[in-house]
């Protein structure tokens, strides 16, 4: 028999997450769509946070980050489980990657699969800015 695959129902990408002790609800502090940097390569800390349903019993989940400059190449990987006690359940997934590094400006994928089946992904792009630079006619201060 065939596993049944869960629904992503979101995936965003963010600084933190905090979960409500009394509701469980949580709190996405700061989505991230673009990470701007002068120069590269770049560690950074970020949440993967996605919400799952449709889920049957125990599932084995992967959370990967590759690098598509890079055919794909994963530059991160975290895997685990998560148990659906009800189809109807909305299961929260929040994944920290401390100190991942981002080695070239471009676009990146974060890949939530389960049971090896790619159900989403969550596209976030780097990109090199200017360092800011001292206003005009700014000069030394007696």
């Amino acid at each position: 028999m065939n596993k049944i695959s869960p629904i992503m129902l979101s995936a965003i990408i963010c600084d933190r997450v905090i979960f409500d002790k009394i509701t469980g609800m949580p709190s996405l502090i700061n989505i991230i769509q673009t990470v701007n940097a002068p120069a590269y390569p770049i560690r950074n800390v970020l949440v993967f946070f996605c919400e799952l349903t449709n889920g049957h019993g125990r599932t084995k989940t992967t959370v990967r980050l590759v690098n598509t400059q890079n055919d794909d190449k994963p530059i991160f990987e975290q895997s685990g489980d998560v148990e659906f006690t009800d189809v109807q359940q909305i299961v929260t997934l929040a994944v920290g990657l401390h100190g991942v590094v981002f080695p070239e400006p471009g676009e990146y994928r974060f890949q939530l699969f389960t049971e090896g089946e790619l159900l989403g992904e969550r596209r976030v792009i780097c990109r090199k800015i200017p360092m800011p630079g001292k206003p005009e006619g700014a000069g030394p201060q007696s």
